[in-house]
């Protein structure tokens, strides 16, 4: 089995969410500032993710996205798979036509097997304990949201004003006035 960095996005992006949406709806874009993922890498996961309904979107200023169940009703199996990452180290994709002839390789069980512990693993693993470990590490939660919006650093610098026609008409009018 590989595990692509689809899912593993998808992991690490909940856990940011979970950690922080005590705060209010929590933006992409702090989630990607913080994770180093990109904007609109998080903005397809999180469509797959809301149309599973483990997050729910806030539209406007102040939105962002929230959880859709509590963090101990979510597991990572349900993270990954709604994310579209198959489960599966067969060669096969669970197909059974493994060899060229189309029938079973000699290893099928052995990987059938081990797709379903690992989604028994993974079903057995919550949002919350991951959220509990990070806390346990002694992640910090900022108060307030990393990203602030409408607000930059750089001075407003205004239009400088010309007090000149623009256009041929404007032109005109002004030569017809003098």
């Amino acid at each position: 089995m590989r595990l692509t960095t689809k899912g593993r996005f998808a992991v690490t992006a909940m856990i940011d969410l979970a950690l922080r949406q005590n705060n209010g709806p929590v933006t992409l874009a702090a989630i990607s500032q913080r994770q180093q993922i990109s904007l609109s890498y998080l903005e397809q996961l999180f469509g797959k993710l809301r149309r599973h309904e483990l997050v729910e979107s806030t539209r406007g200023p102040g939105g962002g996205y929230t959880l859709g169940r509590k963090a101990s009703e979510i597991t990572v199996a349900d993270i990954i798979v709604s994310v579209d990452e198959p489960i599966d180290a067969t060669q096969c994709g669970g197909k059974e036509n493994c060899t060229g002839d189309g029938g079973r390789c000699m290893t099928h069980e052995l990987w059938s097997a081990l797709n379903q512990r690992m989604v028994e693993f993974l079903d057995s693993v919550t949002l919350q304990k991951l959220v509990d470990d990070q806390l346990a590490k002694g992640v910090q939660i900022e108060d307030k949201p990393a990203v602030k919006r409408a607000i930059s650093s750089a001075p407003v610098v205004k239009p400088i004003r010309v007090n000149a026609p623009n256009s041929v008409f404007a032109l005109g009018n002004v030569l017809a006035k003098s």
